[in-house]
């Protein structure tokens, strides 16, 4: 019976329009017309139980769109970094759906279901394989949390590769059902060189979310793939600073080089950003 389920719940969102019912849902999320923006962010608060006590902002009717809303900043100090320059942190709120070693290419998706480090990043260069051995972790977002994706370690950004993709749900039920979920996809992989050597964070998109933004492109709007490098003007960014925000919820997975140990990192555990995931045991 549960199986059988699980075959529904992915026929529909197969049959799904993914791509323009999540256009749709952002065109509603950037209105500006106050009785909607008022009745959206109300029905959130309601249906996610979102807390707004931490947010720069706690007042929900101050908000100019939905998406400001969801996007909303926190308040100075309410996400301190734990450990020090060589403690790996948590990117994002939310919850570790999966953590550990990379056994091999071989990344776990869900109990019974991995995906491969090529598929995932949509490369086979050296880049990829000098994340061989190493370890990651994924953290889901669910939609009452804090959307906004922050430096798990220093780094300098070096390239991005946008992959355009499916829009299924990331929730933990659709991870355990539908395989390659992560791989499968639309998603922003980005690219650091940090103290513990090269290391990717990939920002996984889903059904409804209205876009990727970083601090550095703006949004990313679906499209065809697409290579960015900074390797001749670089940006440098400091462990915890922001690098990019969800317009829904949507997953996060840190791609550690061999020399990170998690520490802390443990499926199911819920974290915050900031939160220590492991640390560098040796520095390149």
């Amino acid at each position: 019976m549960h199986e059988f389920r699980d075959f529904l719940y992915l026929a529909l969102q197969r049959a799904l329009p993914q791509h323009l019912l999540s256009r749709l849902a952002g065109g509603l999320a950037e209105t500006r017309i106050s009785w909607v923006r008022r009745r959206l962010i109300r029905a959130a608060i309601r249906r996610f139980g979102i807390d707004l006590r931490e947010a720069a902002e706690p007042d929900g009717e101050r908000y100019a769109s939905f998406n400001d809303f969801f996007t909303r900043a926190l308040r100075p100090g309410v996400r301190p970094l734990m450990g020090d320059a060589q403690t790996l942190v948590s990117p994002a709120d939310g919850v570790i759906s999966e953590a550990g070693h990379i056994a091999g290419n071989s990344l776990l998706q869900a109990k019974g279901r991995t995906f491969t480090l090529e598929a995932l990043l949509g490369e086979s260069g050296a880049r990829t394989a000098a994340l061989r051995d190493g370890c990651f972790a994924t953290i889901y977002l669910s939609p009452r949390d804090y959307h906004r994706v922050h430096m798990p370690l220093s780094g300098t950004l070096i390239a991005t590769r946008y992959i355009p993709g499916r829009l299924f749900s990331v929730n933990l039920r659709t991870a355990h059902a539908l395989p390659n979920l992560y791989a499968g996809n639309e998603r922003l992989v980005c690219w650091f060189d940090t103290p513990a050597g090269r290391m990717a964070v990939v920002l996984v998109g889903a059904l409804l979310v209205a876009g990727i933004d970083t601090v550095w492109q703006g949004r990313y709007l679906p499209g065809a793939l697409r290579e960015d490098s900074f390797e001749a003007n670089p940006m440098v960014l400091a462990r915890g600073t922001e690098l990019g925000r969800f317009r829904f919820g949507s997953t996060v997975i840190v791609l550690a080089p061999p020399g990170v140990e998690l520490t802390t990192a443990t499926r199911g555990l819920v974290v915050r950003m900031g939160e220590e995931l492991g640390r560098c045991t040796q520095r390149r």
